[in-house]
């Protein structure tokens, strides 16, 4: 495809920032929404961009790792993260377990706790935590997706605005430099944003891989995050954000 001055600049941004939105690209290049949507469908049409509602992001962006393979990415920083998150909740206490392999990490550290009191949106957290009678499990209803068996959309939210935990424990696949926590699904988004709300005390868990990936919708950012528990903090952004946030920070790694 031979791309026109405007398309290449339109990919370059894509690039650069991982998502552009029809208005956005309006207003820089003044011209019509129309004529943007045209520049995208043609970019999309040829797999150039991928396309999104409102927009469209660099196909690199886009991609996400399969659950499988994700599991097995930084396992045993997983599991040690997993470990000192666990330290960290009493016995006795209700929690938030959000989605994604390094958070199932916690629930499998938790094993050996009592009388908690876990709501989660996370098929395996609730399939192997059911098995301990000590603890009382509940899983909200909504779309489950096939890929991870996490829990989503509006049903999803309403469950969990009925609950205020003593603490969350999330999960994020991206970290920006500049602190926002970033995901790929914008429906897993909104639950981890009534999360973040409703719990008192918010625990960040995610390996140092997460600091030099991209995805393309905000989550929160780190200043509203209480503690992180971590393998390694590689960018001394993200060292400065937590300072001054006053966001504790644990880092597991020997």
């Amino acid at each position: 495809m031979h791309l026109t001055t405007r398309q290449a600049e339109i990919v370059e941004l894509a690039k650069t920032q991982g998502r552009v939105q029809v208005d956005e690209l309006a207003a820089h290049f003044n011209i019509t929404p129309q004529t943007i949507r045209m520049d995208l469908n043609s970019l999309c049409s040829n797999n150039i961009l991928v396309r999104l509602h409102g927009g469209a992001v660099f196909p690199e962006a886009r991609e996400n790792v399969e659950y499988e393979s994700r599991r097995q990415i930084a396992a045993k920083e997983k599991a040690a993260i997993g470990e000192a998150t666990a330290k960290l909740i009493p016995d006795h206490s209700s929690l938030f377990i959000n989605i994604g392999t390094t958070t199932e990490a916690v629930g499998q550290a938790l094993v050996n706790h009592t009388r908690l009191m876990v709501v989660t949106n996370n098929i395996n957290v609730a399939n192997s935590l059911r098995l301990y009678p000590s603890f009382e499990v509940a899983i909200a209803g909504g779309v489950v997706r096939p890929s991870d068996g996490g829990i989503v959309g509006e049903a999803a939210i309403d469950f969990i605005n009925q609950f205020r935990v003593d603490y969350a424990v999330i999960g994020t696949s991206a970290i920006d430099p500049d602190g926002s926590l970033l995901d790929f699904d914008f429906r897993e988004v909104k639950v981890a944003q009534a999360i973040i709300s409703n719990a008192r005390h918010v625990v960040l868990v995610a390996d140092s891989t997460k600091f030099d990936r991209r995805a393309p919708v905000v989550i929160a950012q780190m200043a509203q995050v209480d503690t992180l528990v971590t393998d390694r903090v590689t960018k001394p952004s993200i060292r400065r954000i937590c300072a001054d946030g006053d966001v504790r920070v644990i880092e597991v790694a020997p």
